[in-house]
């Protein structure tokens, strides 16, 4: 059997200036780019740490004690995010998730929270604020996110089993303090709406075929029914670092056929355009959707990819601009910010600028090349640096 070999990389990568284009360009909040996708998400990584160190995004060969993590002095402090964050959001961004690494490693992360929770679009209305976490910090803190105005979490959750689970974080942590996390999320009111309706509360899975694929159906009879949505992701070729390769892709296809042979499943509509996962809900006995039941969601972003619809920019915990999860490269903002002092209005037109020009589709153009071509495509940034 041959090794594994991980490169040696920086996972920043090549970062360009954000500059000023020859004529301002003043927020109207219906920014698009060249293929006509708006701009209506925003990740923000707080951190680029994180207390898990699972392969497919932190392996422990690349992320060890030696590996050097950015100085405080280089983050963005709270004040600085939220600037950006209401530039964003005159442009039309109306949903913000926080990410990282693990943003609960974040020291005092409900003051950012509760900055961004004031922030209102053109129209008024509040932002859609959520986050996404491993869970390991989510039971001593879901109160504090909630009372701050956080609406909604996302966990991440790999399996059940807790072996499967602990060989998953490679950092031995036990699955129940994730799912006491998952228990305090809910208690907290994390993801119901004003109707009394849990909407907004989801676990992620990541399906690498050597792993955990005998977790799918335990996962799926876990939260079935409970109020939550479990999601499973296809294994993703993100940055350099996870040892990625076809072969560990479990197609979403093959997920919901294996959930069918237990559980009946219908497809639903997506809930608005630019959705990254395909929904299925669970099926009474006169095969209609029982929303009691609940439903599951597939992210197929190697088998089917959805890049004509995206419309998310990612905004690194130091500032770089990102426009794809699979980006090599990123625009300096913080350098606009702190070094030469631009306005909102500068800060405004130099995003504009960068997001007109936008054009990125990782997934569609790697999978019209066979593989022996798809290095052509070039190196990209760490999923752990910009988020997933």
């Amino acid at each position: 059997m041959s090794e594994r070999v991980i490169p040696l990389v920086d996972q920043r990568l090549r970062v360009l200036p954000a500059v000023l284009p020859p004529q301002p360009i003043a927020p109207n909040g219906l920014l698009s780019d060249r293929l006509s996708r708006p701009l209506h998400d925003l990740r923000i990584s707080v951190t680029d740490k994180c207390n898990f160190r699972c392969n497919y995004c932190m392996p422990k060969e690349v992320f060890n004690k030696d590996y050097a993590y950015l100085p405080h002095s280089d983050l963005l402090s709270f004040e600085e995010i939220t600037r950006l964050a209401r530039v964003f959001v005159a442009h039309g961004v109306q949903k913000i998730r926080l990410t990282g690494g693990e943003p609960l490693l974040r020291k005092n992360l409900e003051i950012l929270v509760s900055q961004l929770a004031q922030l209102r679009t053109p129209q008024g209305q509040p932002l859609d604020l959520t986050l996404t976490t491993n869970g390991s910090l989510l039971a001593r803190k879901a109160q504090l996110l909630k009372e701050a105005g956080l609406q909604r979490v996302t966990v991440s959750l790999d399996g059940l089993d807790d072996a499967v689970f602990r060989q998953m974080n490679d950092v031995d942590f036990p699955v129940a303090d994730v799912l006491a996390g998952i228990e305090a999320a809910k208690a907290a009111g994390l993801g119901l709406d004003a109707q009394g309706r849990w909407s907004g509360l989801k676990v992620n899975m990541v399906v690498k075929r050597s792993t955990n694929v005998d977790q799918i159906l335990p996962m799926a009879r876990h939260f079935r029914g409970s109020g939550i949505t479990l999601r499973f992701i296809e294994y993703m070729d993100v940055g350099a670092t996870n040892g990625w390769c076809m072969d560990e892709v479990l197609p979403s296809a093959e997920v919901v056929k294996r959930i069918q042979q237990e559980f009946p499943l219908v497809a639903l509509e997506a809930n608005a355009t630019g959705e990254t996962a395909q929904r299925w809900g669970y099926a009474d006995a006169h095969g209609k959707f029982d929303p009691k039941l609940g439903e599951i969601g597939v992210i197929s972003s190697v088998t089917q990819a959805f890049c004509r619809d995206c419309n998310r920019a990612r905004l690194s915990t130091e500032g770089k601009l990102y426009l794809c999860l699979f980006a090599s490269q990123g625009w300096d903002l913080r350098e606009l910010m702190r070094n030469k002092q631009a306005s909102d209005a500068d800060l405004a037109s130099a995003i504009a600028h960068i997001w007109q020009g936008r054009d990125d589709r990782y997934s569609e153009l790697r999978a019209l090349l066979p593989a022996e071509q798809q290095a052509s495509l070039g190196r990209r940034v760490e999923m752990s640096y910009i988020g997933g």
